[in-house]
């Protein structure tokens, strides 16, 4: 099975600060935008964030995307002198356990799909302490794709072989808002939700299983390993 987990929300509660700061920050090198206006976040991938930031500055999106190389460097490298460099007090209740006990499971490859770009996800995971869980595989990422729904299709293709991507139907996206069950529903493969984010359990339904939290979503994810189905 390929695990496919989102971060803020969902590994992480409260870990996000200096990775908005660190957006604006590349905003104002890049775009010379010094007031951002506030823009919907959860769920969205930092280019899309960054864009929509843009658009509502008047930045035609020809040049938002002519210059998203460059944003991301800024943005990349903002965050990496931001970061905090103990982030473990921000991983979500429950994870810890869970991860120790997935990557104990021979047939479970862990992975993530995440709207940050990359190298801002693995400091981030790294600084809480819980990145050495996805270093097999490379996941799917907003350096990836502005589109969030393209990431688990992405994360899949690189978890495969070089004729065929890991199949759907032993996928599983684990995140914490409507968007994360949308890019799963994209991509045709199962979701797991947790309301540790901005999201609570009725936002969730579309999802295959919600849980409270990492703890509870331990048996949702066990009975699909072990040929069960979720359940809400």
């Amino acid at each position: 099975m390929l695990l496919l987990f989102d971060i803020d929300g969902t590994l992480l509660q409260r870990a996000s600060r200096e990775h908005a700061v660190a957006i604006h920050q590349a905003l104002a090198d890049v775009h010379g935008i010094t007031a951002p206006p506030k823009v919907e976040s959860a769920g969205r991938t930092d280019g899309e964030i960054a864009r929509s930031i843009l658009r509502a500055c008047g930045v035609p999106d020809e040049q938002t995307t002519e210059r998203a190389d460059e944003f991301r460097a800024a943005a990349c490298e903002a965050y990496a002198s931001l970061c905090p460099p103990d982030l473990s007090s921000t991983v979500a209740p429950g994870i810890s356990d869970l991860l120790e006990q997935l990557s104990l499971r021979e047939e479970v490859t862990l992975a993530l799909v995440t709207g940050n770009y990359e190298p801002i996800a693995r400091l981030k995971l790294a600084r809480a302490g819980i990145g050495e869980y996805f270093t097999e595989c490379p996941g799917g990422f907003g350096s990836d794709s502005e589109d969030r729904d393209q990431l688990p299709a992405i994360a899949r293709a690189r978890a495969g072989s070089d004729r065929m991507p890991f199949p759907r139907d032993r996928t599983v996206v684990i995140g914490d808002t409507p968007r994360d069950i949308a890019c799963a529903r994209a991509d045709g493969v199962r979701v797991l939700a947790v309301a540790t984010g901005p999201f609570g359990a009725s936002d969730l339904g579309e999802a295959d299983g919600v849980a409270a939290d990492g703890a509870a979503l331990t048996p949702l994810l066990l009975a699909i390993l072990d040929g069960g189905h979720s359940a809400a």
